[in-house]
């Protein structure tokens, strides 16, 4: 799939489609209105006969639109024009792609990138419509022996812009779309992989090649390694499965060299079955994806290598698998930490903050000004915030809301949760300093209590992903998420470390100030 940035009035476009907007009180945007003068109310009259309401996600493809070099003409629902914000941008963006994949068109030029939305620049208008195409257009089947072809598929997609000056804009949120993209499919990709393929190993060897693609430094820990630090708790859990675990250690070095880093942290179980606390038989393929917060850190770590932020970002994933078997923990276990803390097993299937929690420590020598750690830690968090919001746990209510405002910005939402010392009453054991598990109330958050207590020594915060890393259903699969909110926040981070904002571009002003430039 190519993009490309440009310039010009959408009735001179020699191309297979060109899109453009419409709002529900069937006013048109303003490329939509250069077409319906050039065709003599052409659109004007398509509208009155009632066949297209404006409705946001709603679509009509016409064909031989009058005066105008094009194939077919879309008129894409924009919704309420006083509602017009970041989520209906986003959603026009999806149902023009969705729309265009039905057709027989192979190019096209979208002037919905073109609407203004209020407080965004052309910058961020390119970037969201990039990430909005990619995502509509993620696929994975690479085990399927007989693959549906489509000859005619979409190939390019020219993103316009209303005037020459933003063309420089227009490139700079090309590339930042395409990394958060590419980020966003790496963490697809790995979550969409079956176990047997995707093991510790393989993730490890998926970190490698990232590594000498953007000439990174990459330090990869064996079982032997991992013992030799004292990571306890990792390993019982490890120890269960005839796959060895692996720590990951993927180090960025920015402009900011002085800087102290970022640290990201992945739970990277690559199949959970429960371990002795063996889980239900229903839906426990879906179990290979309680890696995915290994997968979100890799992608987000791709992204802003290739994005070349200034800061200094260091990614960690813990990887193993949690299986029954003769060595496997056992509820009623007993085991010292790498911070010296002692934990009761209750429950083998609470194994994800047992091998952070080691990770968390482990930290601890990158002097980091900020730790988050990703995980699909718990199905409590589903029932709490369902699956279209990411809960946030910090012990820095600042750290919190930068995160939470990422999420805002970039469309992939989160909500901070309390972590209250009161919550910390459930984890006590009466044979270790704690339990690791707290009992079914506040599931999630006791969870979070658990890793708080390895994460004193620096700024830290959990993002439990259970609920919104993963889809089930007949359309099941990894989402992506959080990889935008992730990379917006390290690219604000950047933004305030280096004193100046790297997203130059100014906020939009309304088309009727200059004329679209009809440069092609």
């Amino acid at each position: 799939m190519d993009f490309s940035i440009k310039s010009g009035s959408p009735e001179k476009q020699r191309v297979a489609c060109v899109i453009v907007g419409v709002f529900e009180s069937r006013k048109l945007s303003f490329a939509a209105d250069l077409i319906d003068r050039i065709s003599n109310g052409f659109l004007s009259d398509v509208l009155k006969r009632g066949d297209m309401d404006g409705k946001l996600g709603t679509t009509l493809v016409l064909h031989a639109v009058p005066h105008t070099l094009c194939d077919r003409v879309m008129l894409v629902g924009l919704g309420k024009e006083r509602d017009f914000r970041e989520k209906e941008y986003r959603e026009a963006i999806k149902a023009s792609v969705r729309a265009l994949s039905a057709t027989a068109a192979v190019e096209a030029v979208s002037y919905i990138s073109e609407i203004p939305v209020k407080k965004h620049d052309v910058t961020w208008m390119v970037q969201e419509a990039v990430v909005a195409t990619l995502d509509v257009l993620y696929k994975f089947d690479r085990f399927k022996t007989k693959v549906e072809e489509h000859p005619r598929e979409l190939r390019k997609l020219t993103l316009s812009v209303s005037r020459r000056s933003d063309l420089a804009e227009g490139e700079t949120g090309l590339a930042r779309g395409l990394a958060v993209a590419g980020g966003m499919k790496l963490c697809r990709d790995l979550g969409n992989l079956p176990s047997n393929i995707c093991t510790p190993r393989y993730v490890a060897q998926t970190a490698e090649s990232l590594a000498t693609e953007y000439g990174v430094e990459a330090e990869i820990l064996d079982e032997d390694a991992i013992n030799a630090l004292g990571m306890r708790t990792f390993l019982s859990v490890a120890k269960g499965s005839i796959e060895p675990p692996r720590l990951i250690v993927l180090k960025y070095q920015g402009t900011l060299a002085t800087v102290q880093p970022v640290v990201l942290v992945g739970k990277g179980i690559t199949f959970d079955s429960g371990g002795i606390s063996l889980k239900p038989g229903e839906g426990m393929d879906e179990m290979k994806y309680d890696m995915l917060g290994a997968a979100t850190v890799l992608g987000t770590f791709r992204a802003a290598v290739e994005m070349q932020l200034p800061l200094n970002l260091i990614a960690v994933v813990a990887t193993c698998e949690n299986m029954p078997s003769g060595g496997a923990s056992k509820p009623g276990d007993i085991i010292e930490s790498m911070s010296g803390q002692t934990i009761e097993i209750l429950n083998t299937d609470a194994e994800g903050r047992l091998i952070l929690c080691d990770a968390l420590t482990y930290v601890e020598r990158f002097n980091p000004q900020a730790v988050i750690d990703v995980a699909t830690l718990t199905g409590a968090c589903i029932i709490a915030l369902g699956h279209q919001t990411t809960a946030v746990f910090s012990n820095q209510d600042h750290l919190a809301r930068e995160l939470v405002t990422a999420g805002e910005e970039a469309g992939d939402r989160a909500w901070q949760m309390p972590l209250f010392e009161e919550y910390q009453e459930q984890l006590k054991s009466p044979f270790a300093d704690m339990a690791n598990i707290g009992g079914r109330p506040a599931g999630s958050i006791t969870a979070a209590c658990f890793l708080s207590r390895f994460a004193k020594a620096y700024d830290w915060a959990h993002l439990d992903i259970a609920g919104t890393g993963w889809k089930s259903g007949k359309d099941k699969g990894a989402t992506g998420r959080p990889v935008p909110l992730l990379v917006q926040f390290l690219q604000d981070k950047a933004d305030a470390l280096s004193g100046h904002s790297l997203r130059r571009g100014r906020p939009r002003r309304d088309h009727e100030e200059s004329a679209a430039d009809d440069a092609d």
